[in-house]
Order: C-alpha cells, then structure tokens, then sequence
C-alpha cells in the first residue's frame, strides 16, 4: 500500500490511520463516520491534524501508534515489555508494510512491522465491524531466532480526543457487581486491573472518556473494552503533552509466554465503542454481539432454576412436583442446579465427580429429564467444570491435576480449588464426563459456574503459571462441548458477574450478571451490565419476597418487573408458594412472552434524570412503532414530584400512545397524574421534549409504560387522549 493515510468506514464509524515515515499505525480520528470523503481530503484532514513538532519528539505531542515505543519517543505506558536474558528489551518496529482487507464482516488494515536487530516481527490488526461500527485491534508477536524471547506484555491503545475530560469505569463486589464511578482524567494512569484468572466481580466491563457530564443520552464518549475472560488490565492514560488514551492488554506472570523460534503471541482483541451518550456506545456493543455466530436466534426459554427453592436438598419426588409446578406457570427450560453429583451434600466436597449420585438419584436422573420434557420444558443442569474439591475422588486419584505453584494447592475459596484445564488428562476426563452427560440426559442448556478466583495457578508438574492456558482450555472446552451437541446452550456464570465479557460471549448464550435477585440491587446490576450485554443474554430472575442475599423484601410487582428485562427466569420456590403468587408469576410471565421479540432485539435506552432516586428506561423496536419504559423510584426522592419524563428513543415525526399495563394487576398507591388512567396519544417529539409527569411511588416501586405507533387515522388531528 503507498498511501499514508488509511480511511476506514463501517457501521456509522469512521476511522483514519497514518501509516507515514513506514511507521506503526497511528489512529488519528474514529468516531462517527465522515461520509464519502476522497483520499486527497482523507490526506489534508490527517495532516491538519497533526500537533507542532519542535526539537524534541520526547517533549512535544506527537501522534503515537497504538503500540507505543521508547525509539519514538513514548514515554507512557509501554507496548512491548520483553526480553532475551535481559537483552532485546527495547525493540523498534519499523518498516511497516500494510494493507487493507474488505469483507462482509469487516474492514480491516494489517500492518507487518520487523525489528532486524531484534530478529522480531508484529503484526497489527485493525478492524471495523460493519454490524455494529465497533473498532478492534490486536497484535501478534512472532520470535525469528533462535534465542527464546520473553513477553512479560503486549499492549495497544486507542486515543481519544482532548474533549474526553471525564473517566467512568465500574468496580463491586459479590452480590453488587458494576456500580459506576467517575472521575477526571487527570495526568497520569487511571488502571483498572483483574489478576484473579478472570475479569471478576470487582473489575470493570470498560473505560469510558467523554465530555464532563456525559449521560446516556447526552455528551460525546468513547470507551475500550478486552474480549478476554483472563488476568487484564484496562487502562485511561493521560500524558503532561495530553496525549489521552485508553489502552488495554492481557496481565501476563512472569514466564507465562516464552517464544522458541518461529513461536507468537496474539493478543485478545482490544475493542473500542463511541457515541452521542451512552446509550448509542452501548447499541454498539449490542449490535455486535446479535451478529455473532453464537448468538441464540431462537425465543429465549423461560426458566425455572432450582437454587434458591431447594438448594443441595434434591430428590426425584421433589423436582418432579417442582418442574409440573414450572409448567402450570409458562416455563419452558427446567434448570436443576448445584448438588445433583456424586456426594454433594453440601460444598465442601465432590467438585470433579461428575457422575450422577445413586444415592440421591437411585434410578438416575431419566426419570425427570422425561418427565420435564413430557410438560413441554428442556433440561438444564449445572456444572464448575474449572474447579475441585480436595474431599472428592478426583483429587484423590489425580492431586498432580491441582494448580500449585510449588507452595502446595492454595488458599480455598468456597471450600475448592481450580483443575488445571492445560494439563491435557484433565482437560480430557472433564471433557468426556461432561459430554457423556450431555448426550444421556438430553441436556439442552449447561449453568457453567466458576466460583474461585485462580490465585498461585501454577501447573504442578512445573510450577509454572497456567493461567493463560487455562482460560484458552476454557474456551476450547466450550467450543468442543459446542461443537458435539449442536444447539447446546452455554450460561457463563462466576459467583454472579465475574465473568462477562467479549471473549466468553463468542462462545455462550447468557450470562449471570449477579448472585443476588434483589430487584432493588438488580435495576443498577441491569443497568449497568448492559453497557456491553443486551437484555436477552443477560439472566434475569423473580427470586424469593424475601431476598436470599440482602433479606430485604419485596412485592412481586416489582421483583417481576425487574426480571422482566432480560432473559426471564423464576427461583422463587413454587413448591410452598400459595395461590395467589404463583398466579402473579405466570401473569409476569404471560407479559414477558407477549412482549419477548420487543425485549430481547430493540434497542436500550436511559433517560438522564436529575433526580437521583428516578430511573427510567427501556426498550424501542427497531422500527421505532412500539415500546416499553418502566419508571422507578429507588429511595424517598429529595423533591417532591419528580416531575415530568422525557421519553427517548421514539421518532419525533410519529404520534404514540402511552398506557399505563399492571401485568399482576397490581396498580401504585396514592393519588397519580390524570393522564394515567387513559392513557394519552402525541407525537414523538412531544413525548421527548414535554415529557409526561412521573407516577407518584413508594421506594421500591415501578409502573410500566407501553407505547404504540398510531396512524393519523387513528385519532383526530392534533388530539390528546
């Protein structure tokens, strides 16, 4: 390729990369797409764009490649930390060679740098999805000589303009995953990192930068997110030059990635999203994941999970009359989850047997597989495929397949410890018993958990770190499990949330966004999980009045209605619940079907709201005709009303009109706006700018809101109803 500049359009994004001097790519501009420009204007926007160069490239601003390097001048964060015994430390990629690749799928620019004093190549890969208008990148680091060649870390970033005055990450903790925060993007390094195996639940789904106050409707953002379910780090870096970007790379231990001759390292993919308002970042990452071959294309199954009802207290009597009490409510997917194998009574044993227990299940578990599927349900069950207990017959036949990094088996957590999945007799046992289950009970929909964090994960032949390997032996599990039982659906759960991200959802169909079913923890949870994960793929439950994780207690109006939002399922025991609940839950369930094909492939909107203790959101078709909005009150507001709600996502040319729907029946206290009772008809615009003024709620409630495209037929002109 001759030209220096590179102009890259996909998805509603635009993306202009230099590639002057033969030099690593450099991102001078992605955001939203600049239309059919030429290449001469492509070359003048990126030439303006360049900073003043005085006589020092290490003091003055310049434009820096994604992977930064010291032979620059790059003083930031490093690209490659590496090194030979010590030498080859500071290599200097140059003479790139690039070219450009257009699929339906994406664009994408491959640049192939060499440094050959070093003997080392990279390549750079830069892609612009069409479905979505995400932009990715990695990088791939191939030793050409004999000399092994350490990688400690490789690193790319993506820049974003000095208008990014503002950082918004997530942190948390079990049971209260993804509660944001902000701060100024100060000078300096802002790094969120994850070094338990996993993102974790007190790791971040992304970095955002954006204008000082950007909302979900409102300010210029932009934000980076690692498709990698390992050890990472997320970083927001701001030099004294005010060079600002956000970088993003796999946490490697120390000899983790050693390369022999001809031997490469490929990085996960570093995504990046922006938009008017996080709203629009977030329809990125939506529309990408509805375009991955994993995607489940089908109605998302109502389930009924066995947790919260039972427990560990299982028999066949039990579960039967529990799954014909999940028929009589609408469930379609029947999930028995933890302490159906061999000696779990409890969880401190049995982790790697998994065989069916005769003790608990003497005739196996057939008889409810068949009995499940007779009421019209599939079957589900759960599994921790990475992980062992030490009181459990595997450990005892195999305790050489427990991570030790030579100080013995670890610190527990949960009363377990991790299997090493790169140990390939392991991998293979696990493989097999899983399968074989799969196939013998029909097994539809896999609960993949995940319950400990993979600390001094050494292989214990060597004690060499397998942390790498054992997240690429997860992935390849998955993919085999998926492969042999075509239609297998895969839920990634970790103790809740620990595990979400753009790796494992290339190869699972849901995750668990939180332990905790609390409707007033699980509005935020929700919230902010779908940063990156649409409502269909993300798990939502009607627990128990009485919450299993906060004790706090709830009605079912509103445990239904925060459940109603995603992927639907039931915990609540319906073996002891009376009449008149289990009526409520079928009710919610009756709606949520009626309304599933809206739910699960619009698009996700917030309102910005100055009260902190309103919300209100939903979701808007893609054709724009119709919607749902629920307006919550989370505590006792400080003003009294709230006031009017703006509607967002409608077409402002359109005339909707907006109901109040009790899908239990159940209507709010007190005394509400007039409209309420019949509902009113306006336009688009109307609804957006005016607004219509806000229930009057108890903390803890909701009303839900269906809006419906009307034809100018329909009602006379210029009327309300």
């Amino acid at each position: 390729m001759s030209s220096e500049f590179v102009y890259l359009r996909a998805g509603g994004t635009g993306v202009i990369v230099s590639l002057a001097e033969a030099r690593l790519p450099r991102i001078l501009y992605w955001g939203e797409d600049l239309g059919a420009i030429d290449a001469a204007e492509v070359a003048t926007i990126a030439r303006a764009a360049l900073p003043a160069v005085g006589d020092s490239p290490v003091t003055y601003a310049q434009p820096i490649p994604v992977l930064g390097q010291l032979s620059e001048g790059w003083m930031g964060r490093p690209g490659l930390v590496g090194d030979s015994a010590g030498r080859r430390w500071a290599a200097k990629f140059a003479h790139v060679e690039a070219r450009t690749v257009s699929t339906a799928e994406a664009e994408t620019l491959i640049a192939d740098a060499t440094d050959p004093e070093y003997g080392l190549t990279l390549r750079i890969e830069i892609e612009l999805l069409h479905a979505s208008g995400l932009i990715r990148q990695r990088a791939t680091l191939t030793n050409a000589t004999e000399e092994t060649f350490r990688v400690d870390g490789l690193e790319l970033a993506l820049p974003v303009p000095q208008a990014a005055t503002e950082i918004l990450d997530l942190t948390g903790r079990w049971s209260l995953e993804r509660v944001p925060q902000r701060r100024e993007f100060h000078v300096g390094e802002w790094a969120r990192t994850s070094r338990g195996g996993k993102p974790g639940l007190e790791h971040t789904l992304l970095i955002a930068a954006g204008e000082a106050g950007f909302g979900f409707r409102s300010g210029r953002v932009w934000a980076t997110h690692l498709g990698w379910s390992g050890n990472q780090t997320l970083v927001a870096e701001r030099t004294p030059a005010d060079v600002r970007r956000l970088a993003a790379s796999e946490v490697l231990a120390s000899g983790e990635v050693e390369l022999a001759r001809d031997a490469s390292y490929t990085t996960p993919w570093q995504y990046g999203s922006w938009g008017e308002g996080l709203d629009e970042l977030s329809a990125r990452f939506h529309r990408h994941l509805r375009a991955l071959p994993a995607y489940p294309h089908s109605p998302r199954p109502v389930i009924v999970n066995t947790w919260e009802a039972v427990y560990f207290e299982q028999d066949l009597d039990t579960l039967i009359a529990f799954a014909e009490e999940s028929a009589k409510i609408g469930a379609e997917r029947f999930v028995v989850d933890d302490g159906w194998f061999l000696g779990r009574r409890d969880d401190t044993t049995s982790l790697g047997d998994w065989i069916v227990d005769p003790a608990v299940w003497p005739t196996g578990i057939e008889p409810l597989v068949d009995r499940v599927e007779e009421l019209g349900m599939d079957f589900g069950l759960w599994f921790e495929p990475e992980m062992i207990n030490l009181d459990s017959e595997l450990a005892r036949e195999h305790p050489e397949w427990i991570f030790d990094a030579g100080h013995g088996v670890g610190l527990p957590s949960r009363h377990q410890h991790v299997l090493d999945l790169g140990n390939p007799e392991a991998y293979a046992l696990v493989l097999e018993r899983i399968s074989a289950l799969i196939t013998a009970l029909r097994i539809a929909y896999v609960k993949w958990d995940h319950n400990r964090y993979l600390l001094d994960a050494g292989h214990a032949n060597d004690g060499r770190p397998g942390l790498r390997a054992q997240t690429l032996a997860a992935y390849a599990l998955m993919d085999e499990l998926a492969a042999r039982h075509p239609g297998l659906e895969i839920e990634s759960c970790a103790s809740g949330g620990g595990r979400i991200d753009l790796g494992v959802l290339e190869r699972t169909q849901r995750v668990w966004p939180s332990d905790c079913n609390d409707p007033h923890e699980r509005l935020e949870i929700q919230r902010w999980t779908s940063l990156v994960v649409p409502p269909e793929l993300q798990g939502t439950h009607i627990g128990a009045e009485e919450s299993h994780t906060t004790h706090r207690s709830h009605p079912l109006g509103y445990r239904g209605e925060k459940a109603l939002w995603g992927h639907l399922g039931v915990e609540t025991n319906l073996l002891t619940a009376d009449a008149e609940t289990k009526r409520g839950v079928a009710a919610w369930i009756d709606f949520h079907k009626a309304h599933r094909a809206l739910l699960h492939g619009g698009t996700v909107v917030h309102a910005d709201l100055s009260e902190p203790a309103a919300r209100f959101e939903g979701v808007v078709s893609p054709a724009r005709d119709e919607a749902l909005y629920a307006f919550s009150i989370t505590e006792r507001p400080r003003t009294w009303p709230v006031g009017r709600i703006g509607f967002p996502g409608l077409d402002d040319a359109v005339r909707y009109t907006v109901s109040a729907v009790y899908p239990d029946g159940t209507r709010p206290s007190g005394v509400q706006p007039p409209w309420m009772e019949e509902g009113v008809t306006l336009s688009g615009k109307s609804l957006r700018l005016v607004g219509l003024e806000s229930p009057s709620l108890d903390p803890d409630r909701s009303v839900l809101f269906h809006v419906v495209a009307v034809s100018d037929s329909d009602v006379s002109d210029g009327a309300g109803r």
